[in-house]
């Protein structure tokens, strides 16, 4: 089993920037790939990033992409999204989701772990 936790959400107002961590325990999660979700009120949970096992690949939706960098450290079981520039359209829930695979998947379905979610508001 892998329990994930999801830090780092806030308020913050438009044009600037936080830092989301997802620290992983119960085991290494070097062979997993992992992503990150969100989910606004109201409407569906997306991928918006996601990276490889082992951190040579990564992924953006088009809405966070040039704004939003993924990254890991599997020396310390911990992925990070870095937010810059950020919109109020970014306001949602903010989910960290690790998948038995090398690679990551595009459906919630595809993933085996899941954090329980933080929160970030972008005040326009």
């Amino acid at each position: 089993q892998v329990q994930l936790v999801e830090s780092g959400g806030g308020l913050v107002q438009a044009g600037g920037s936080l830092r989301l961590s997802c620290a992983a325990s119960g085991r290494t999660i070097s062979s997993y790939a992992m992503s990150w979700f969100r989910q606004a009120a109201g409407k569906e949970r997306k991928l918006i990033a996601a990276i490889t096992s082992s951190g040579s690949n990564m992924y953006y939706a088009r809405s966070v992409k040039g704004r939003f960098t993924i990254s890991r450290d599997n020396a310390k079981n911990t992925m990070y999204l870095q937010m810059n520039s950020l919109k109020a359209e970014d306001t949602a829930v903010y989910y960290c989701a690790a998948r038995k695979s090398a690679s990551w998947g595009i459906n919630t379905s595809d993933y085996d772990y899941w954090g329980q979610g933080t929160q970030v508001t972008v005040s326009s």
